[in-house]
């Protein structure tokens, strides 16, 4: 495969050599650099380009050119190649002007002239866009095939397992592609099990489990060592950011995560608040820059493992997987966040998969291009669905319980989707029922206020309606209230009689001694992303302290 492009665009020659030899330096072996001195002759560079067939990674472009300023070059290219990554460099002077393209097209990042040295002010910050832009670029294939169908539910959970763990696959519809309805038929015989998976080696899997499936994509899902120092249950943005200080400051550290890295916010399509990122912030991109920093400083990751539950016994804690395989360290961090609540609602439990998916389901949102959907609930996660499935789908309805959008959604958020025009919000509303023959065809609705009910056509529900705290394999190990929440620090002597030691618990310590907790799954945290990263991060701090202590 050729060689992706990075143009760099500037008016003044010694400018542009100049960012040429830099770009050239650092990136000539893994990127080809390409220059223009106008917008014009960019433009003219961008259509050749895509005529070639050829991909750019990112634009490095001037803002002050006479003729065609840099935002509005990036407005034409943006046309050409949507995904590029648009850099700006600007003057002091220029910086409202970056702002405002942040805005205006989507800016990944503005750099002020001039930079030197290029190792602290302009290779840190491309390498860190083009990281983001190699994660989510459509490149030619040579990997992972799923088989299956649209409504295939165990086939909906590979692709989501895939997905969210970032590992390339394509998606064979076999109601609608002959060669690979033929392939399943070739090496499944009888069996209707789906999906088949094909892997690089020709290996076939039938219908495989996420630890099958986590072994054959090369993720890491088996401890490398028998003891650590902290181990890490949840690999949300609190058991992130522990693992990332745990690492840096001399712990063997390991994280063990059931699903993918991120939690619930690595499923959110935008956080717009988190910060440090002007444009906002995918929760997958997010966590992926968190694995990244945490395996750098020496932490552990495990993936598609499952604790099933946790013994203490004084100074070794040992965590029992669900298949069996025992784990042994000095301290502990709950982290394991929450669980998606599934509602009792007629249909809800059939179509799961097949029109009925819990999270924004980034992976359906091709499948529903161009056709109505509904998203259930009114927090945030539930708005930034609705935004992104805008982008795609006909129509994007919501149903909300509340009288009121904004009781618990962000502003930002509340005003965005008023600005949408394809977006429709249905108020004091729920979902009573869900119909259809293999797939969603319909739901019932009903005003909470008055009793009404109507009938709608509908082709999928993503549902976002709170979670419960993902603490019942802790049940015989922590004291946690009714609802599930795990008591920590003085909140342990307040309600309970559990604590073993003279000293108090420290602020985020269980009512077993080294076992902390922190994030959603902790009684009294605050729900926000940047909260878990704080708690997640201060936890290591009082790790070390009962360490001391040990």
């Amino acid at each position: 495969m050729s060689r992706p492009v990075i143009l760099a665009v500037d008016d003044d020659p010694q400018v542009l050599a100049a960012v040429r030899r830099d770009l050239r330096t650092h990136y000539g072996s893994t990127y080809q650099v390409m220059s223009a001195s106008s917008g014009a002759e960019a433009l003219d560079t961008v259509r050749e380009l895509k005529s070639r067939s050829k991909t750019v990674a990112a634009f490095v472009v001037d803002q002050r050119m006479p003729g065609m300023s840099g935002t509005e070059f990036l407005m034409e290219a943006d046309q050409v190649f949507p995904q590029a990554k648009r850099l700006l460099l600007t003057a002091y002077a220029d910086t409202e002007a970056a702002i405002q393209a942040i805005n205006d097209v989507g800016l990944d990042h503005y750099l002020l002239k001039p930079w030197s040295p290029p190792d602290e002010r302009l290779y840190p910050i491309l390498d860190d866009v083009l990281d983001d832009w190699q994660a989510n670029a459509d490149v030619p294939f040579d990997g992972i095939r799923v088989l299956g169908t649209t409504w295939s539910p165990a086939t909906y959970e590979a692709k989501a397992f895939l997905a969210r763990n970032e590992v390339p696959y394509r998606f064979v519809d076999i109601e609608r592609d002959s060669e690979g309805s033929a392939a399943v038929a070739s090496v499944a015989g009888a069996t209707s099990e789906l999906p088949v998976v094909f892997l690089q080696d020709d290996t076939v899997l039938i219908n495989p489990s996420k630890h099958e499936l986590a072994e054959a994509a090369g993720i890491h899902s088996t401890p490398e060592a028998p003891f650590y120092d902290l181990a890490i249950v949840g690999g949300g943005p609190a058991g992130l950011a522990a693992a990332v200080y745990g690492a840096s400051e001399g712990l063997s550290t390991v994280l063990i995560e059931r699903e993918a890295p991120g939690g619930q916010a690595g499923t959110s399509s935008r956080i717009e608040n988190y910060l440090g990122f002007p444009k906002g912030v995918s929760g997958a991109d997010l966590a992926r820059r968190a694995i990244a920093q945490a395996t750098r400083l020496g932490a552990e990751l495990i993936t598609a493992a499952e604790v099933a539950s946790v013994r203490s016994e004084h100074t070794v804690k040992t965590l029992v997987m669900t298949d069996g395989l025992e784990l042994k360290c000095r301290a502990v961090l709950i982290a394991s966040g929450m669980t998606v609540r599934r509602l009792d609602v007629p249909g809800y439990a059939r179509f799961e998969g097949a029109g009925v998916y819990y999270g924004a389901a980034a992976t359906e949102a091709s499948t529903y291009r161009d056709r109505h959907v509904y998203v259930i609930g009114g927090a945030n996660s539930a708005g930034q669905a609705a935004v992104m499935f805008s982008k795609t789908s006909s129509k994007v309805t919501m149903v909300v319980r509340s009288d009121d959008l904004g009781r618990k959604m962000s502003q930002y958020l509340v005003d965005q989707i008023a600005a949408i025009e394809n977006i429709e919000v249905l108020l004091n509303r729920r979902v009573i029922e869900v119909a259809g023959s293999e797939r969603v065809e319909g739901i019932r609705l009903e005003n909470v206020d008055t009793g009404e009910e109507e009938t709608r056509d509908a082709s999928a529900l993503f549902i976002f309606v709170g979670a419960v705290p993902h603490s019942a394999f802790l049940k015989d190990t922590v004291a946690m209230n009714d609802r599930g929440f795990i008591y920590t620090g003085s909140d342990v002597t307040t309600f309970t009689t559990d604590w073993p030691l003279s000293r108090d618990p420290y602020p985020l310590e269980t009512s077993a001694p080294g076992i902390f907790a922190s994030g959603d799954v902790r009684e009294g945290a605050v729900r926000r992303v940047a909260s878990a990263v704080g708690e997640g991060s201060v936890a290591v701090t009082l790790v070390h302290r009962y360490l001391d202590t040990v």
